[in-house]
């Protein structure tokens, strides 16, 4: 074999791997092509009578967990829409209504939808088949909440047709966590990383422009 051939061999292999480099992992990378549900979500549904956590610090809302305290006070990321209606005391956000107190409400992975959108957009969704796809978008070391605890904000179910199976997943913004629902995560960490969540914020101002 001349040294010509194992130049060539080598640059080949090169090219297939940066080709490979930019697909996102399964099944984001069907993303794109597939029938896309967003939904809003109540992240937490306060007890019927409020009272102080259990480790709860000083100072925090009655009956509210801190990791959603903390996310509120740092402004919600800028996702204002997404702090779901009646959680906190009235009077914490002006013009906030409480939810219907309602036995039987449509949930997603048991937690309360407040709202929910196809997503047409074939940019929007290779936006977030790249971003949940990409494994450097996530680092454990940000995930907030204890492990198996999660007060998801936000859903996502795609689909390749009509009747197949659904790829669901939940999206914690307080927790700075995505976890999956119906198939296997596909990275070694579920943190969310400060980029991951900014980029994720714009595409979520899309799906649900304020006042909208």
């Amino acid at each position: 074999m001349t040294k010509l051939t194992l130049l060539l061999g080598t640059l080949i292999l090169s090219f297939a791997g940066i080709g490979c480099a930019g697909a996102p992992a399964a099944p984001f990378d069907t993303l794109k092509t597939s029938n896309v549900t967003a939904f809003r979500l109540q992240n937490y549904e306060p007890p019927a009578t409020p009272g102080a956590l259990p480790g709860a610090t000083p100072g925090a809302i009655p009956g509210i967990p801190v990791e959603i305290q903390q996310w509120i006070q740092q402004g919600a990321q800028g996702l204002g829409a997404l702090i779901p209606p009646g959680l906190l005391p009235p009077g914490l956000i002006p013009g906030a209504a409480a939810p219907a107190a309602t036995a039987t409400v449509p949930r997603f992975h048991n937690f309360r939808i407040l709202g929910q959108t196809q997503v047409m957009d074939e940019d929007l969704k290779e936006q977030l088949g790249k971003l949940f796809g990409d494994e450097d978008n996530f680092d454990n070391s940000n995930a907030r909440c204890p492990a198996g605890t999660i007060y998801a904000e936000m859903g996502l179910s795609f689909s390749a047709g009509v009747g197949g199976p659904s790829n669901d997943m939940l999206v914690s913004f307080s927790c700075s966590q995505a976890v999956s629902r119906s198939f296997s995560w596909p990275h070694p960490d579920t943190g969310m990383k400060p980029k991951t969540v900014q980029k994720l914020t714009e595409i979520v101002q899309k799906l649900w422009p304020q006042g909208a």
